[in-house]
């Protein structure tokens, strides 16, 4: 038995595909998921997400957002999902050094720092997705 794995984005369904196993970055920590899991709805943090298929995993980095689980089915709605072969580390390790740079110019009453701090938390997935590969 497998489980339905959807991953989709504002802008597109990045994937759609069949797993054995699903582990996702909670908000409170991470967890999996396998077949016949309990139904339930979850929020996620920026983070990596990794899918079993076959004995293989797959990784993703993804942002904020959230994930349900029921009747076998994982659908997971982020701010992104980037898979990790399409991470390139030194691109994405300066994105982080350089959104942490501008993120502590900001005061934390600014308008748009919590904003950045998710750019930043993104930042960070991507950097530490593309280390994994």
């Amino acid at each position: 038995m497998a489980l339905s794995l959807e991953i989709v984005t504002p802008e597109q369904r990045v994937l759609t595909v069949e797993a054995d196993e699903v582990r996702l970055p909670g908000a409170d920590g991470g967890f999996g998921v396998r077949p016949l899991h309990t139904p339930l709805l979850a929020a996620l943090a920026a983070g990596e997400l990794i899918y079993l298929s076959g004995g293989v995993e797959h990784r993703y980095a993804v942002g904020e957002g959230f994930a349900e689980v029921s009747d076998d089915r994982v659908r997971v709605l982020v701010e992104e999902a980037v898979r990790a072969d399409e991470i390139d580390p030194a691109k994405a390790a300066q994105d982080l050094k350089d959104l942490q740079a501008k993120l502590l110019e900001m005061k934390q009453d600014d308008p748009s720092y919590a904003l950045d701090r998710a750019r930043v938390q993104r930042a960070a997935a991507r950097a530490l997705v593309a280390t994994r590969r």
